[in-house]
């Protein structure tokens, strides 16, 4: 067991971390028809990053309030109403930065855009979330298992959070024509976003063989697929 971190580690943890919600972002970044500001961009991703801390403390004040409820038992992490908590705690953390950042403002004028600050937040949010892990990872185990960390992180919960979050930016788009249901379309995409994160981290948890994870992994991909394929569409909107 590592005693400690060497710079070559961090290295290599920040690099992990970046390197692919940066990927991501840039994939689709270049599927916009009408790119946003750069600076903008830039904006959104490091206010994802920085509203990781935050949401972290919710989630421990939420898990001290379900022991004192009575809902967990203490040091009982794995609940699944525990990990409900926790995804709609993140879900909303970053619509709360994306729209308090972007949707809020001038540079929010055609339905794609509630897409591309959404789930810039939420690459944003993953990296930092993303070191915090694995940092914690290598401080906890060796270099190989820190990189299967990396790859479980890479496969898994940086793709969950851009769908989660596309999610909800295709609930905001759809109703940038129709105002009077940007409330009721606000709420349907975080909590379905929250159902799909507080499922997968359940799945990831409660799976015993690497089959049952490629499966959810499988599913997760194929949820990219779907949004793809829905911003697409989301692109052509019209009023």
């Amino acid at each position: 067991m590592a005693s400690g971190i060497s710079g070559y580690d961090l290295t290599l943890v920040f690099v992990t971390g970046f390197l692919p919600p940066i990927l991501w972002l840039w994939f689709w970044l270049h599927e916009d028809p009408h790119p946003e500001p750069k600076r903008k961009l830039l904006q959104s991703f490091v206010a994802g990053m920085c509203i990781v801390p935050l949401a972290f403390l919710l989630e421990f004040v939420f898990y001290r309030a379900s022991i004192r409820a009575g809902f967990v038992a203490e040091g009982m992490l794995t609940s699944v109403f525990l990990l409900g908590g926790w995804a709609f705690i993140e879900e909303v953390s970053k619509f709360w930065v994306a729209w308090e950042v972007d949707l809020k403002r001038s540079v929010y004028n055609e339905p794609v855009d509630a897409l591309i600050y959404l789930i810039t937040v939420a690459l944003g949010f993953s990296v930092l979330e993303n070191i915090l892990f694995l940092a914690n990872a290598t401080l906890s185990t060796d270099i190989l298992e820190s990189a299967i960390t990396a790859n479980m992180r890479f496969f898994g919960a940086t793709l969950l959070h851009t769908v989660s979050s596309g999610i909800v930016g295709t609930s905001v788009a759809l109703s940038f024509f129709h105002h009077k249901h940007q409330h009721r379309n606000i709420v349907g995409g975080l909590i379905l976003a929250t159902v799909l994160h507080g499922a997968f981290n359940a799945l990831i948890i409660y799976s015993s063989s690497t089959g049952e994870i490629f499966t959810v992994f499988s599913v997760v991909w194929t949820l990219v697929i779907m949004l793809i394929l829905v911003f697409e569409k989301i692109k052509r909107l019209r009023a």
